[in-house]
């Protein structure tokens, strides 16, 4: 039988958007207030959902520690109290929420056993939540 783990995660991490290619009237044009050139920050929620079969012996889709420590690997360390825009992976990509979301997923999808399937869902501020659906057993 499949299932579906739903898992919710805290990080705070600051941000600007801003395009190199684009003047700094068109950047605030674009983003408004978001391309302050001091940036901004955000307290997000990630919410990450696997899906798969139940493993018949612990009747469970995936180990919630497991888990737990894949996305303090691949999310809360690299991104939890950092600045976007000084990592690599947004070197260069504007970090909007909308790329956030795709290189969590990324990095989620390259760790985690390809039998599940994976939703992430960020959510920026109580207004805008933001979701991507991956490949896995649902593609």
């Amino acid at each position: 039988m499949k299932a579906y783990l739903g898992r919710r995660y805290r990080l705070s991490a600051s941000h600007r958007l801003f395009c190199a290619s684009l003047s700094e009237a068109e950047n605030r044009r674009v983003y408004g207030k978001c391309a302050n050139p001091h940036g901004h920050g955000h307290n997000y929620i990630v919410e990450v959902v696997v899906g798969g079969e139940m493993d018949p012996v612990t009747a469970m889709v995936t180990d919630l520690v497991e888990l737990d420590a894949c996305v303090g690997r691949e999310v809360l360390e690299p991104f939890d109290q950092q600045n976007l825009n000084m990592l690599e992976a947004f070197r260069e990509a504007v970090p909007t929420t909308e790329n956030f979301i795709l290189e969590i997923e990324r990095r989620l999808r390259r760790a985690l056993p390809e039998r599940l399937s994976l939703t992430v869902r960020v959510e920026e501020t109580s207004n805008n939540a933001f979701e991507t659906v991956a490949g896995g057993t649902d593609s």
